[in-house]
């Protein structure tokens, strides 16, 4: 790969598309607010997607923290927590592989099921089809950077990741160079992970924004009924309104 190639796709190519993953998802929030969804296809089949979507949401979940926390967080953290580069790296490939596996899985289910189901691929647009693909694709790349990892236990592949990572994150010049080495494979999964931003905007996975964890502290609501019995309604006089309440009356669970 040329240098000018090598540049424009390590050293530019991150910004583009970090610029239309943003700024991309804010239009489509403020102009396309009914397409804002995830577009479930549970009613049309549900077999199979229990399984596939529980799989494949708990292993891409665990991989996209590990990935954000491991690649972004300063190299001097890890230094100063005791926690050495091998080790980092033999935590990453354990845990990163079994997440992967288990999202493998998730996702197979869920494209089989979106490509072999004529009513489900008869009701997927092409952007659907394709960014099952693409996110099927990645995870394999992926999965498939686990035995070169292997070869570099010391961690020093890892260090050159995490700050290509962070220097793109914090607009340092020359982080290309870092990777004009690096492994194929690695590059690949790469280029294809900052494509999956890129697309973002544009795919159902702009519902990820809108995940409701909200809920998590949300306060619960408890719907409580008088005990007072002053009509044939239960508890609705003749005129069929509720009875006013007397100052200071609190409504106690129904019996």
């Amino acid at each position: 790969m040329s240098d000018a190639v090598n540049q424009f796709l390590f050293g530019w190519y991150p910004y583009l598309c970090i610029a239309i993953f943003l700024f991309g998802s804010l239009a489509r929030f403020d102009r396309e607010q009914y397409t804002w969804r995830s577009g479930s296809s549970q009613l049309l089949r549900r077999k199979q997607l229990s399984w596939g979507s529980n799989l494949f949401h708990v292993g891409i979940l665990i991989i996209f923290v590990g990935h954000f926390v491991g690649l972004l967080t300063p190299i001097a953290v890890f230094d100063a927590m005791g926690i050495s580069h091998g080790f980092k790296q033999m935590m990453a490939i354990v845990v990163g592989g079994i997440a992967g596996i288990a999202c493998f899985i998730g996702l197979t289910l869920l494209v089989h099921r979106r490509l072999f189901d004529s009513r489900i691929r008869k009701n997927s647009s092409f952007g659907d089809i394709a960014v099952l693909l693409l996110l099927y694709v990645q995870l394999i790349l992926g999965l498939a950077t686990i035995p070169i990892s292997l070869q570099h236990l010391d961690g020093g592949e890892m260090i050159r990741f995490m700050t290509w990572a962070q220097g793109i994150v914090t607009l340092q010049p020359g982080m290309a160079s870092l990777i004009a080495d690096a492994n194929p494979v690695f590059k690949l999964h790469l280029f294809l992970g900052m494509t999956i931003f890129l697309v973002f905007p544009f795919t159902r996975l702009v519902h990820i924004w809108s995940a409701p964890i909200w809920y998590l502290g949300r306060r619960g609501y408890q719907v409580v009924r008088t005990r007072e019995q002053s009509g044939p309604y239960g508890g609705m006089g003749h005129t069929g309104q509720l009875p006013p309440r007397q100052p200071g009356e609190r409504p106690v669970p129904a019996e």
